[in-house]
C-alpha cells in the first residue's frame, strides 16, 4: 500500500475539519456532493477504547466509503501502546478491511487530538490538556509514528497552548517531525470566545521554518468563506487551511463559487431529504440517534420565507420517515 503524500496536495489545500457527532461518513458524503475539501478527518476516535471490549461501539466513528477521499483518521486517548496499535491497524489497512472496505482503499494518515477543550476529556488529561503533559504528549506522538512505521503521515491538531499562548507547545511538536501539524488560533481557556489569532499561527509557520521544514502547517478558526481562507494562508504562509463551523454557514463552502446563497427553498429543502434519506441508510440499525439530525436541519432550512416554522416542525421528528414525510408536504 503506498504512502499518501500530503505534500501532493494543492496549495493552500482545504480541509473539513473533524467535529464529534457532525463530521460523520454521511455528512462528508454530503459535502463530496456539494464540494469536497481536498483532506478530509473523521471525528476523534479513543484509542483506549478501541483497545477494548467497547470496540465494537467505536468503529461507527470511523465508517467511510470511497467517496471520501483522502481520509484521515483522528485518535485520541492516554495510553502510549494503545495509540502504537491503532496506528498499526489503520496503517496495514487492517482497520480498513474490518469496516468492510474493499483491498486497498484506506485512510489516507492519522491525526492525534491535542486540541479538544471539552471538559471531561481535560479533566481525563487528555487532548488539549496534553498542552500541560508534554512528555506524554510526545510518548503518544513516537508510539503513534512507531505503529505507523511510515506507511501513513502523522499529524497532530492543537491549540495555541492551555491558559495563554505558549511556544513551548509548538516548539516541542516540530521537534517530532511530524508530516502536518494543524493550529486552531486560540488557546484552551478561550474557547471559542474570542476571534482566532491568525497571526499567531503565522509565528508557529515561522517555527516550522527553522525546526521541521518538512511539516505542513495548517491554520483552522473562524474561516467561513474559500477566499478569506485563501487570503489568510497567503498572508500568513500557511500550506492549508482548516473549516470547522463554516461549514455550516455554507455547505459549498470549498466551491470555487459558490452558489449557496442563491439556491431557491426547493434546492434546500430537497438537499436536507438527501441528507436525511443517506442517514436512514447508512445508520439502519439505529447507530445513531434521530436528534443527530437537528444540528444539520439548521444548515439547510434557511434563507426563505417560512424557515423557522419549518425547522420548528423537523427538529421535533421522531424518525427519519416523519422528517421525510414533513418535507413532502411542504
Amino acid at each position: 500500500m503506498s504512502f499518501f503524500k500530503l505534500q501532493n496536495l494543492p496549495q493552500p489545500f482545504f480541509v473539513l475539519a473533524p467535529m464529534d457527532d457532525v463530521t460523520d461518513t454521511v455528512f462528508r458524503r454530503v459535502i463530496a456532493d456539494c464540494a469536497a475539501p481536498d483532506l478530509y478527518f473523521t471525528e476523534f476516535v479513543n484509542v483506549d477504547g478501541l483497545q477494548s471490549p467497547g470496540r465494537p461501539k467505536l468503529l461507527k466513528k470511523l465508517r467511510f466509503t470511497e467517496v471520501e477521499q483522502p481520509l484521515i483518521a483522528q485518535i485520541w486517548g492516554k495510553n502510549p501502546e494503545n495509540f502504537q496499535t491503532t496506528a498499526d491497524e489503520i496503517a496495514s489497512g487492517s482497520l480498513a478491511r474490518e469496516l468492510g472496505l474493499p483491498e486497498g482503499v484506506n485512510f489516507a494518515g492519522i491525526d492525534l487530538n491535542m486540541g479538544c477543550p471539552e471538559k471531561n476529556v481535560v479533566k481525563n488529561g487528555t487532548c488539549s490538556a496534553l498542552i500541560n503533559d508534554p512528555e506524554l504528549a510526545v510518548a503518544m506522538i513516537q508510539a503513534t509514528q512507531a505503529g505507523a512505521a511510515g506507511r501513513l503521515p502523522v499529524s497532530v491538531k492543537t491549540r495555541l497552548g492551555f491558559n495563554e499562548v505558549t511556544w513551548d507547545w509548538p516548539t516541542t511538536l516540530l521537534q517530532q517531525k511530524l508530516n502536518m501539524l494543524t493550529i486552531h488560533g486560540r488557546t484552551r481557556a478561550q474557547m471559542s470566545k474570542v476571534p482566532a489569532d491568525w497571526a499567531a499561527i503565522g509565528q508557529v509557520r515561522a517555527l516550522r521554518d527553522s525546526l521541521s521544514p518538512d511539516t505542513l502547517i495548517v491554520g483552522n478558526g473562524d474561516v467561513m468563506s474559500r477566499a478569506q481562507g485563501e487570503a489568510l494562508a497567503k498572508e500568513h504562509g500557511l500550506d492549508g487551511v482548516m473549516v470547522g463551523r463554516g461549514i455550516f454557514q455554507d455547505p459549498y463552502l470549498f466551491a470555487e463559487d459558490t452558489p449557496w446563497l442563491n439556491l431557491e427553498r426547493a434546492e434546500r429543502i430537497s438537499l436536507y431529504r438527501s441528507h436525511v434519506e443517506l442517514f436512514a441508510a447508512t445508520w439502519r440499525n439505529n447507530e445513531r440517534p434521530i436528534h443527530t439530525l437537528n444540528k444539520f436541519c439548521k444548515i439547510y432550512i434557511n434563507h426563505f420565507d417560512g424557515a423557522k416554522e419549518l425547522r420548528e416542525l423537523l427538529m421535533n421528528a421522531t424518525s427519519a420517515d416523519e422528517l421525510l414525510a414533513i418535507m413532502q408536504a411542504a
